[in-house]
């Protein structure tokens, strides 16, 4: 690893939040990445954050102003969760978590995760570069099986296009399905681009969940990301219930130009409160806000 490492920290919010957060808000999109030493990366990564502790995540969350967190297993871990179930148990009950999972991860262990508040596990296309939506057929399918009967969701990171090509899956799916960050909409294509209707009417049909989180992963406009309002507002107005909130705390580059896989990425320097901000403008109305950062994410995760 490279000895840039003590630029990769982990951004803290520089402002604060500008309307009234609900006692029990949800931040349902964060990474934790421990100490290498005891919790390494997976050799084939394509990328290698810095650290992102525990402690680090809740004094973010004490500055916001959110009591509850959901904490995914990032792709840097392939299928190991370590790194996750030690950030939950750090918060306790107020943390539920997604998993990665293969063929060689046995009932007893999804039974042991579930019990530490794993509530879905993640297939994470887009880091990947998956872009075939056959595979990503296949992918889908099998995830759903391996938690149907343990009541879990499947959450997806992936194009619009993978999106469209599953979308079939989606209406008839025997679990929840949550897609992450925006369904990957560019926000310079604006809500006419090719596959957001799609995602539209899997949101209005209750089918399917869908992240408004990592704003700076679909917009070039920072800090506040204008160009994302229109697909937030639109995703809301499909169906408030099956809109959740994230941070995407903290913020890692995962394909940063001429770096190796090895090399430490320094994180992307995102004013949290700020971000959260832009909330108050894609849901004006306090109770859809409520029901984004609370009602929802308790039904999802089972808080």
């Amino acid at each position: 690893m490279r000895s840039d490492a003590a630029v990769a920290q982990a951004s803290q919010p520089a402002t604060t939040a500008s309307f009234e957060v609900p006692a029990d808000a949800c931040d349902c999109h964060t990474h934790i990445h421990g100490d290498p030493q005891r919790f390494p990366f997976s050799p084939d990564r394509v990328y290698t954050p810095g650290t992102a502790l525990p402690e680090e995540l809740a004094a973010l969350h004490g500055a916001l102003g959110i009591k509850r967190v959901v904490i995914v297993t990032p792709s840097v871990y392939g299928t190991d969760n370590a790194a996750t179930l030690y950030g939950m148990a750090a918060r306790g009950a107020d943390a539920r978590g997604v998993a990665v999972i293969d063929d060689e991860t046995s009932e007893a262990a999804l039974d042991a995760m579930g019990n530490a508040g794993i509530r879905g596990i993640r297939l994470n296309l887009a880091t990947a570069g998956v872009n075939d939506p056959v595979l990503a057929r296949q992918r889908f399918e099998a995830a759903a099986r391996r938690v149907e009967r343990r009541h879990w969701h499947v959450q997806i990171y992936a194009s619009l296009a993978v999106i469209s090509g599953i979308k079939d899956l989606v209406l008839r799916s025997p679990v929840p399905v949550v897609f992450d960050h925006f369904g990957d909409a560019q926000a310079a294509l604006g809500i006419e681009q090719p596959g957001f209707a799609n995602l539209l009417d899997l949101v209005g049909s209750g089918k399917a969940y869908v992240k408004i989180s990592g704003a700076y992963r679909i917009s070039a406009q920072p800090p506040d990301y204008p160009d994302a309002a229109p697909l937030a507002r639109a995703l809301i107005a499909a169906n408030p219930e099956r809109i959740v909130w994230g941070t995407d705390w903290p913020h890692t580059h995962s394909r940063a130009p001429g770096r190796k896989a090895t090399d430490i990425t320094p994180f992307h320097a995102i004013d949290d409160a700020r971000l959260f901000n832009q909330l108050a403008i894609w849901a004006p109305d306090p109770a859809t806000r409520w029901r984004i950062l609370v009602d929802n994410p308790a039904r999802l995760y089972e808080f």
